[in-house]
């Protein structure tokens, strides 16, 4: 089924004209639970990797003196969850069985076990240029594939990620025994496998890059509009509203929320980087929900749908994760931000 992010609530370059040339592309992902393959673009789904190619491993995480989950049980409690929260109960009723308890523990932060060998990269996208318009591929490449290591990494507390860009024609036999890491730093680091619906969408900036006067007319703005706003009316608010579109992504704004911008520039080159892809856990605010896909807007007798989280990423504090990509050459590394 195909996602459709509602129209905006308004035109906000008719209010403030100066932010039509500030527009960027962007393209929401819309992962959601399914089966995907090699051959689909996906969240946590098998990657088209070639067979006599090595898969990559964490050059950090090489020891038995890492201690994580075990990614089979955290996949186990993560499917006895939902078949409990399903199922009716009586009053007073128990969400688990004991059964069902003892596994659900097995896989909490507590029960940590040491690492066995390596760590294997975990497969966490692939993009396919013919899902994902303006995918900014290398020449000759039409897939991007993005890994990375389950534990958090200093200085920042994030993964390790790899990037590899490539031409699916030059895939003449795909690998499809896919090395498992034994554990896992963190249950929020290992995607369920999604397929994707990959609709484009218009952005703004976020407040924090935008002139500051232009800001403060935008504040002064919202103030007006929230005065006059009916009980029965949302108020809009540009940045959650208007400017820039939540949840997994490729292309667009910056989400800066919890920081104010910082110039980032290639580490190799010093050159200016373009945003790559935002890896997040939901997919709208789970207050006003103006990003809620029209298809995603019902009701199930009790509530209204929340967030879709069939990632079941969690980066930090439910944050997001940005990579971005030197704009004069891809063989660059790159760079990556939580906001």
């Amino acid at each position: 089924m195909p996602r459709t992010t509602p129209p905006r609530p308004l035109d906000v370059t008719g209010l403030f004209p100066e932010l039509a040339p500030l527009a960027r592309a962007a393209v929401r992902l819309h992962p959601r639970a399914g089966a995907p393959t090699a051959n689909d673009s996906s969240l946590g789904g098998p990657l088209l990797w070639p067979a006599g190619e090595p898969w990559p491993g964490c050059p950090e995480h090489t020891g038995p003196w890492h201690r994580g989950l075990d990614p089979v049980d955290v996949r186990l409690r993560r499917r006895i969850l939902a078949e409990a929260w399903a199922r009716p109960r009586a009053q007073g009723e128990k969400l688990l069985t004991d059964e069902e308890r003892v596994i659900v523990d097995r896989a909490t932060k507590e029960a940590r076990i040491s690492q066995d060998g390596p760590v294997p990269l975990v497969p966490v996208a692939q993009l396919y240029a013919r899902d994902v318009p303006g995918l900014p591929c290398p020449e000759g490449a039409d897939l991007l594939q993005v890994l990375w290591c389950p534990f958090d990494h200093a200085p920042d507390a994030l993964p390790y990620t790899e990037l590899r860009w490539r031409a699916t024609a030059d895939v003449a036999a795909s690998l499809t025994d896919i090395p498992q890491p034994s554990v896992i730093g963190d249950d929020g680091y290992l995607p369920e496998p999604c397929v994707l619906h990959p609709e484009p969408v218009t952005e703004y900036p976020a407040p924090h890059e935008l002139p500051e006067e232009l800001a403060h007319r935008i504040s002064a703005w919202e103030e007006e509009n929230e005065e006059e706003a009916d009980e029965e009316e949302a108020d809009v608010c540009y940045q959650y509203d208007l400017a820039v579109a939540p949840g997994s992504k490729a292309g667009g704004h910056a989400p800066w929320s919890f920081s104010d911008p910082f110039p980032m520039s290639c580490p190799e080159c010093g050159g200016p980087v373009r945003p790559l892809l935002t890896l997040d856990g939901t997919e709208w605010d789970g207050g006003s929900g103006s990003w809620r896909p029209v298809e995603d807007a019902g009701y199930d007798g009790h509530h209204f749908l929340g967030p879709a989280c069939d990632t079941q990423l969690e980066i930090g504090r439910s944050y997001s994760l940005q990579l971005y990509v030197c704009r004069t050459s891809s063989d660059h590394p790159h760079v990556q931000n939580m906001q």
